[in-house]
């Protein structure tokens, strides 16, 4: 799903703004790629990548499918899923890593996706399990935080877009109710 939203990212598009207000299309893709790597990391036991290095090259479809082939792989290692590991939110099984990717993978594709134009009708049982999987937890939201407050979604948004509100983006009203 990620690869083929980017994969549809045009050069002149990087710049845009995403619903992230603090990246472009560039750095939002470049912070999913570096995610993938960190996150790899955790579980190979080397060094992943800083927050904020810059590890997307010149070829950013190459430089996602790489990344998400490095964390597949680390995360087919056997008995990864039940194995504890220190993640972002403490200490937890290699199961929360996987959550934890389904759901930032999942958002970020609406991102980029809303601030290229593309369609935003996600695969519907991805966006399922991540909105399960940040609806069953307390989020951190405002400053500092990843997620902004929830936003409201409009009338006949996707799962897709009520995803993204929960995760605290504002939701363009669908394509069909915007002429309107």
């Amino acid at each position: 799903m990620a690869s083929n939203v980017i994969a549809r990212v045009r050069p002149d598009q990087l710049q845009h703004a995403t619903p992230c207000t603090e990246w472009d299309v560039r750095a939002l893709i470049n912070h999913v790629v570096g995610g993938n790597l960190r996150f790899a990391a955790m579980v190979t036991g080397e060094p992943g990548p800083d927050g904020g290095e810059d590890v997307l090259g010149g070829d950013p479809l190459a430089s996602f499918q790489n990344s998400f082939g490095a964390l597949c792989e680390a995360f087919d290692r056997p008995g990864f899923l039940g194995q504890v590991f220190l993640t972002p939110l403490g200490e937890g099984p290699g199961a929360l890593l996987v959550e934890m990717r389904v759901v930032e993978l999942t958002i970020h594709t609406w991102d980029v996706a809303a601030a290229t134009g593309r369609p935003r009708d996600l695969d519907q049982e991805l966006v399922g399990f991540a909105d399960s999987v940040l609806r069953s937890r307390p989020i951190p939201r405002g400053v500092g935080g990843p997620f902004a407050p929830e936003q409201p979604s409009p009338p006949g948004a996707t799962g897709a877009d009520r995803l993204a509100a929960f995760a605290g983006r504002v939701v363009p009203a669908p394509e069909h109710e915007a002429g309107r």
